[in-house]
């Protein structure tokens, strides 16, 4: 639906990651669920968040099934929820340090104490719950601008949910460009036991969105089934179009076939 998604496993993520810290470089990490792929769709100041971010990937199996129905390349689903624990562990070993930013009050320093206990030298860099508005004051974001800046550290974990979420990451990143920002949604509130996660029998058949509104219907009952349902009729029906389209052919010398331009060595990579 016009939205690049990389097609990157949990690991190979990770391994990206931690590669570019190596480097000194720093980047930012979108995790896509249907929610948010509808907002990148619909919402012009999503979609030039989502073109800002370097990495997209997706966090929900409706983008996986949509990926496999359409005929592109399969997708990985990669889920902040899950993904928050290979994080930290590789954290611990390669002593880089997280900054906790986000949840309720509290929540992040729950979730850095269990993670720090099950992850021994997991270097927390600092925590902060910052009380957001929808409209970012400007106040706000220095004073979250300041703590980071003085904690420095190598990978900043982002929970306040999209839009805000990803409004943060794009104020703050260019202070920190050895940093890597990752908006992992709710996962805070997994980690220190306020949500449930729903069984993973749930999550591998696509059914977690109605294990998180049956813990909080009245908040989640629009984005799921208000807006939610409505847009999935749409990427389904997008992705079975996409299935059945002529696809352009490229003969093995590179030369374009129906109009289309040839490979270019540069784009090979070579």
């Amino acid at each position: 639906m016009g939205v690049t998604i990389h097609a990157l496993s949990p690991p190979q993520l990770l391994n990206r990651i931690f590669a570019a810290l190596e480097w000194g470089i720093g980047g930012w990490v979108i995790t896509a669920s249907l929610d948010i792929l509808r907002q990148i769709v619909e919402e012009p100041e999503m979609r030039q968040l989502c073109h800002e971010a370097d990495l997209v990937v997706a966090d929900g199996m409706p983008l996986v099934w949509a990926s496999r129905l359409a005929r592109e390349r399969r997708l990985s689903r990669v889920a902040g929820s899950s993904l928050i624990y290979p994080l930290c562990e590789m954290a611990a070993l390669a002593e880089r340090s997280i900054f906790f930013l986000g949840g309720n009050p509290g929540t992040a320093d729950a979730a850095a104490t269990v993670l720090a206990t099950r992850y021994p030298g997991l270097r927390v860099a600092g925590t902060m719950c910052p009380q957001i508005s929808s409209q970012h004051d400007p106040g706000e974001i220095e004073a979250i601008r300041e703590r980071l800046c003085a904690a420095k550290p190598d990978i900043v974990l982002v929970c306040l949910g999209a839009p805000k979420q990803e409004r943060l990451i794009r104020a703050v990143r260019a202070d920190l460009p050895g940093s890597w920002f990752l908006g992992l949604g709710v996962s805070f509130g997994f980690v220190a036991g306020e949500l449930r996660r729903a069984p993973v029998q749930m999550q591998n058949l696509g059914l977690e969105w109605l294990h998180r509104m049956s813990q909080e219907p009245r908040r989640l009952f629009g984005r799921y089934v208000v807006r939610g349902m409505p847009f999935a009729g749409r990427l389904a029906a997008y992705s079975v179009r996409r299935r059945f389209a002529p696809r352009p052919v490229r003969r093995i010398d590179g030369s374009s076939v129906d109009g289309v331009e040839p490979l270019s060595t540069t784009s090979l990579g070579l």
